[in-house]
Formats: structure tokens, C-alpha cells, sequence
């Protein structure tokens, strides 16, 4: 779901955030609270000087929330959205590639933690993980990557690799490190 989109079904509240900064942070409402109405799940930033800067590093820790407590349904047959597969480099295979590359069925996820896109990887990457019955090798053939990859993607957000192990747990999975 794009930004506008998202945003639309939030409730936004400002505020006045505690703590050191003088001034202009006690005087100036540049909290921001952003609520998804329709899961209840919030997020808010109150660290930059500006309300604008605040609602996009609020938005950014929604979609982040969104994503490790929101499951969304997958369906059966070919997974992995165009954004996904834009971001999965596949191994080289050819003549000069490793004995391990050669092996290797999947590719890697590239995207840092701090991209715009990772929230959405993150729960594309839990969506397939949950329908699979929270079997990462499973999630990882149907999403064409490495299960190696996979669990460091969700590495990457420690809330993400947290929710993970828990339902393995649940499920009497041991947990991945």
C-alpha cells in the first residue's frame, strides 16, 4: 500500500514531546502519533524539530509495526510481488561460479533496514512465512531465496525475528538465532 493510501486510514494527533531539547521542544506540538484505524496498531516520532520530518519517521515505524503484527492472506501457486522480485538477486550459476553458488537454490534479499521499501520485504516475507506454518524453509522455496536469507532479512528488524521466534515456539519449532 503506498504512502497516501496508508495514511488515510491513520488518525494523526500531534503533541509536545518530554525530555531535553530546550525550548522550542516544550512550546512546539512536533510529536506525531499516527493510529491505523483499522488495526488499532500506532506508531509516533517526536525527535526531529518539524512536524513534516515527524510523520515520515512515524509513518516509517507504522508500516514497521504494521508489518510484524498485521498478517495479511497469501495466496496458493507463485508468490512475490514485483517489488520482491526486484530486490532478489539471483546466485551466479554459470561456468565460473562457486561449487556453493551452483548448489544454491535460492538468491539473496538486498535492501537496507533503513530503505523506504524494506517494511513492505518485511511483511511480504512474514505473510509467506505464516501461511507456510512458520516454516522458514518452506516460505523460502516459494519465495525464491535462501532460507540464510530470509532469517537475515527479519535480522534486520529484531521485533520481526522476536514475532517469528514466538510462533515457533508456539507451534513447537525451535527458535532461529
Amino acid at each position: 500500500m503506498d504512502e497516501d493510501a496508508l495514511l488515510a486510514q491513520c488518525e494523526m494527533t500531534k503533541g509536545r514531546t518530554r525530555g531535553p531539547g530546550g525550548q522550542h521542544r516544550n512550546k512546539v506540538e512536533t510529536m506525531v502519533e499516527l493510529r491505523h484505524t483499522p488495526t488499532g496498531i500506532s506508531a509516533h516520532a517526536g525527535e526531529r524539530r518539524m512536524v513534516t520530518e515527524n510523520k515520515r519517521v512515524a509513518l516509517f515505524r507504522l508500516r514497521l509495526r504494521l508489518a510484524v503484527d498485521h498478517r495479511c492472506p497469501v495466496p496458493s501457486g507463485e508468490v512475490g510481488s514485483d517489488l520482491w522480485r526486484s530486490r532478489r538477486k539471483s546466485p551466479e550459476r554459470g561456468p565460473g561460479a562457486s561449487p556453493a553458488a551452483r548448489l544454491h537454490s535460492g538468491g539473496r534479499i538486498v535492501c537496507s533496514p533503513e530503505h523506504h521499501d524494506f517494511p513492505a520485504l518485511l511483511a511480504e516475507a512474514l505473510d509467506v512465512i505464516a501461511a507456510a506454518g512458520w516454516d522458514v524453509a518452506k516460505a523460502a522455496l516459494r519465495l525464491d531465496v535462501s532460507p540464510t536469507q530470509l532469517v537475515k532479512l527479519l535480522k534486520d528488524h529484531r521485533p520481526a525475528l522476536t514475532r517469528l521466534n514466538a510462533e515457533r515456539q508456539e507451534r513447537g519449532l525451535h527458535g532461529l538465532k
